[in-house]
C-alpha cells in the first residue's frame, strides 16, 4: 500500500513537470527560451516543449506595434524661448533576442533619447519655425530614433508631437495676433459680401429696367398694329361697301336693260342716281347735255334736292328822325 502511494504521487510529478515543459505561443507573440542560463532559441506561435528543469521561458516578447506617450519635455528654442512638448512614440519589436539582451529598460532608453533627439532638432529652430513644422520635427525625430534602436531589436515606426505649449506670455500674444487676424478676415468677408449684394442689386435693377423698356416697346407695338388692322379693317368695309352699291347700280341697269326700258327711263334713273349722290345735301346738280331735253322732269329733280328757302323775316321798321 505505501509502494502504490509512493508511485502515484511520482505520476503526479511527473506529470506536473510534463504539463510546465509544454508551452503555445499565441497570435503576435514571442518566447525567449534560455538553457542552463544562456539562450537557446526564440519560439515563434505554435505548440512548443522545453526539457524540464534545465530550459525555461527568459522573456514574453509582444510583437504588436505598440504607444508610448512620453509626458511634456522642456526644450530651447534658437531664439530661447523655453517650451513644453510631448511626444508619442509608436513602435513595433521585430527581434526578440536583441530586445531581451542589448537593453536593460528599453522604455526608459527610448523616453531619453527622444528627449535629447527632440532637443537637438528644436536648438536649431525658432519659434515661428517650431510651431509650422511639425511633420518635418516628426520626420527628423522617426529617423534618429530608428537608427539608435535598431541594436535593440526596436523599429520605431512614426513619432508626432502631441502639444506644443510655448510660455504664457507668446501664448497671449499669438492669442491676440490670431484673434486679430480673425477681425481682419471677417471685415474682409462683409465688405466682400456688401460688395456683392451692392452687384446684384445694380444687376437687379438693370434687368427690371431692360424688362420694362422691353414691355413698353412691345406695347407700344401692339398698340400700333392694332390701330393699323383697325384702319385696315374701315378700309376694307368702306371699300366693300362701295363695291356693293356700285354693284347694285349695275345690276339695277343691267335689268333695265334686260326688261326693254326707254331711254327716257334710263335717263330718270340717271338722275335718280345724281339725287342719291347729292345725299340730300347739294343746293345744285348738273346736268349733261344728253338729258336737258327733259327739262320738266330734271326741273322736278332739282327742286326735290334744294335746300328750303328761308323765311323773309318783316323788314325792320325805321323811325324818321
Amino acid at each position: 500500500m505505501p509502494q502504490m502511494i509512493i508511485v502515484i504521487v511520482l505520476i503526479i510529478v511527473l506529470l506536473i513537470i510534463l504539463a510546465s515543459s509544454l508551452r503555445i505561443v499565441p497570435q503576435a507573440h514571442a518566447y525567449v527560451i534560455e538553457r542552463l542560463g544562456a539562450y537557446k532559441c526564440t519560439w515563434s506561435v505554435g505548440f512548443h516543449a522545453k526539457v524540464p528543469i534545465i530550459d525555461k521561458v527568459a522573456k514574453r516578447v509582444v510583437l504588436k506595434e505598440q504607444v508610448i506617450d512620453f509626458p511634456p519635455q522642456p526644450v530651447i528654442t534658437k531664439d530661447n524661448v523655453t517650451m513644453q512638448i510631448d511626444t508619442v512614440i509608436f513602435y513595433q519589436i521585430t527581434d526578440p533576442k536583441s530586445y531581451t539582451y542589448n537593453i536593460q529598460n528599453p522604455i526608459v532608453a527610448i523616453e531619453n533619447l527622444t528627449a535629447t533627439t527632440l532637443r537637438n532638432i528644436i536648438g536649431d529652430l525658432e519659434l515661428d519655425e517650431t510651431l509650422t513644422s511639425r511633420e518635418i520635427i516628426n520626420t527628423k525625430m522617426r529617423a534618429t530614433l530608428d537608427v539608435a534602436t535598431d541594436p535593440w531589436g526596436i523599429k520605431v515606426n512614426r513619432v508626432e508631437l502631441k502639444n506644443i505649449i510655448p510660455p504664457t506670455a507668446i501664448r497671449d500674444a499669438m492669442e491676440k495676433q490670431m484673434k486679430a487676424e480673425r477681425e481682419r478676415r471677417e471685415q474682409i468677408l462683409i465688405a466682400e459680401g456688401e460688395k456683392k449684394s451692392s452687384i446684384l442689386k445694380a444687376e437687379g435693377l438693370k434687368q427690371s429696367m431692360i424688362l420694362r423698356a422691353e414691355a413698353d416697346k412691345q406695347s407700344q407695338i401692339l398698340r400700333a398694329q392694332a390701330v393699323k388692322e383697325a384702319k385696315i379693317v374701315e378700309a376694307e368695309g368702306e371699300a366693300e361697301a362701295i363695291i356693293k352699291v356700285q354693284k347694285a347700280n349695275a345690276d339695277g341697269l343691267r335689268y333695265l336693260k334686260e326688261a326693254g326700258a326707254d331711254e327716257a327711263v334710263l335717263k330718270l334713273k340717271s338722275y335718280e342716281a345724281f339725287t342719291a349722290a347729292a345725299n340730300g345735301k347739294a343746293t345744285k346738280i348738273i346736268v349733261p347735255s344728253e338729258i336737258q331735253s327733259l327739262a320738266g322732269l330734271a326741273e322736278a329733280v332739282v327742286e326735290s334736292v334744294k335746300d328750303p328757302q328761308p323765311e323773309k323775316s318783316e323788314p325792320e321798321s325805321t323811325e324818321t328822325k
